[in-house]
């Protein structure tokens, strides 16, 4: 039998076509909008642990201080993934930065210019800002912000680390030596230079920063008095006291107005984390006090064998404290062996004094002009905690690259982190990747099964 609804007239028809050119038309719109909008608002959802795929808080601050251009050349071959994936990593700043220039120039048919510059990787990368430049060899993060730092800075600046006393080397990759902050510090644009008083007789003008790291054995009076000259004209010093004897530097001492307590400091926080040795002194956030090295510094700092400084009241310098210790502390002056209770008749309770820094504001004659200058001096009751033992452990090497930032007067670089902490795996508990195992290679492919034989059954039986 055959009904009236059955049939579909030519006004229906024409209904029906208008219906799908309107949702054609509707549906091109959706998109043609979706396409404009991701194109001029750009969305990113980085779902690695630390944002690997987007630029850290520590790049996107010292792109923040680069107004002018950067040009970026590539040395790379016409091979498409080389370029894709320098094209792809250099991107992630051309969207913070738009006047980031990048250019590539193949080596096979530029050799002499590749040879001139000292090209000697494949798709190596020149950096240019504001007539310096920098060579590139990896697409790290961490590696390509220590370059932008270093062109930042614009003139070199060397740090001198005093040594033919037993002093920690910034070369030797001894646990007890310097090597891994210095190696960082050079990544960061300073030069290193040891330097032997015995063989100067003053201070190169161009020290920025001289460093005393832990002698062990005494200074002689001309050496004190080549560093004494130098402070009396208004050098930056880095003084990293280990306890016990000052090896002749008493007169050192006395210029910054400052005395070390006998003894090593006792922390036994240690215990409550499962550290039996009480010599480890932790400073945490509380206990930092407030400068410009230790603002917004939230990571918990290691000191081995540490001792407390006592500032005395000086009308040269300006002295403020940066470490403290807790009121659990002490300085324990008797045997570290066995059990070491404090002792209040003969031993000194925390709070105490780790860290300190001097300032002071004074005249120097440049072009036959009177300018004012200030000096800055950080002195330290340890030298451990930037050891290549622990300069890796927490917040050491960052305080480390704090402390010299501020030496050198490069405020803005202070709050810059000197790393960028890039992971490379995604970090899944077993029980959620055996779950995602087991979805991938068994129920979803058992769910698209069974819908093909329902959607197969429903057929047949129309």
């Amino acid at each position: 039998m055959i009904t009236k609804s059955m049939f579909i007239t030519k006004e229906m028809r024409l209904k029906i076509k208008l219906n799908s050119i309107l949702m054609l038309c509707l549906f091109i719109a959706i998109a043609s909008l979706l396409a404009w909008s991701s194109c001029k608002n750009y969305v990113e959802y980085d779902w690695t642990t630390s944002g690997r795929n987007t630029l850290s808080d520590t790049s996107l601050e010292i792109l923040s201080m680069m107004p002018e251009k950067i040009y970026i050349t590539s040395y790379a071959r016409e091979t498409p993934f080389l370029r894709a994936s320098i094209k792809k990593f250099i991107g992630k700043y051309q969207r913070h930065k738009s006047n980031i220039i990048l250019s590539f120039v193949n080596p096979d048919t530029a050799p002499d210019e590749a040879r001139n510059l000292g090209i000697t990787v494949d798709g190596e990368i020149i950096v240019r800002y504001k007539g310096r430049n920098e060579h590139l060899k990896t697409d790290s993060e961490q590696v390509f912000a220590n370059t932008l730092k270093r062109l930042l800075r614009n003139q070199e600046k060397w740090i001198a680390f005093v040594e033919g006393h037993g002093e920690r080397s910034a070369l030797s990759a001894s646990k007890d030596d310097l090597a891994e902050w210095a190696n960082s510090l050079f990544k960061e644009g300073y030069r290193i230079q040891p330097i032997n008083l015995t063989e100067i007789k003053v201070i190169p003008d161009n020290t920025k920063i001289l460093i005393i790291a832990g002698p062990t054995n005494d200074y002689l009076s001309n050496e004190t008095e080549i560093i004494l000259n130098y402070i009396g004209n208004g050098g930056n010093l880095l003084w990293l006291h280990e306890p016990g004897s000052l090896y002749e530097l008493d007169k050192l001492a006395e210029k910054l107005s400052i005395e070390f307590h006998k003894g090593v400091i006792i922390d036994t926080v240690g215990e409550e984390i499962g550290i039996k040795d009480p010599t480890i002194t932790f400073i945490t956030k509380s206990l930092y006090q407030t400068h410009p090295i230790t603002k917004d510094f939230d990571f918990v700092t290691l000191f081995p064998m540490a001792g407390a400084i006592k500032p005395i009241k000086s009308e040269m310098w300006d002295t403020k404290p940066i470490l403290n210790t807790g009121k659990h502390t002490w300085s324990e002056t008797g045997k570290l062996k066995g059990e070491i209770e404090f002792n209040i008749d003969t031993e000194i309770q925390g709070p105490l004094t780790l860290g300190l820094s001097l300032q002071r504001n004074f005249e120097k004659e440049e072009d036959n002009k009177l300018t004012t200058k200030e000096q800055r001096i950080i002195v330290i009751g340890d030298g451990d905690f930037l050891s290549n033992t622990y300069f890796s452990n927490n917040g050491n090497g960052e305080l480390g690259a704090r402390i010299i930032s501020w030496l050198s007067d490069d405020d803005d670089f202070v709050l810059i982190p000197s790393k960028t902490v890039i992971d490379a795996q995604l970090k899944t508990p077993f029980i959620i990747l055996g779950v995602l195992g087991v979805g991938f290679l068994f129920l979803i492919p058992i769910i698209l099964v069974s819908i093909g034989i329902l959607i197969q059954m429903r057929r047949k039986k129309q």
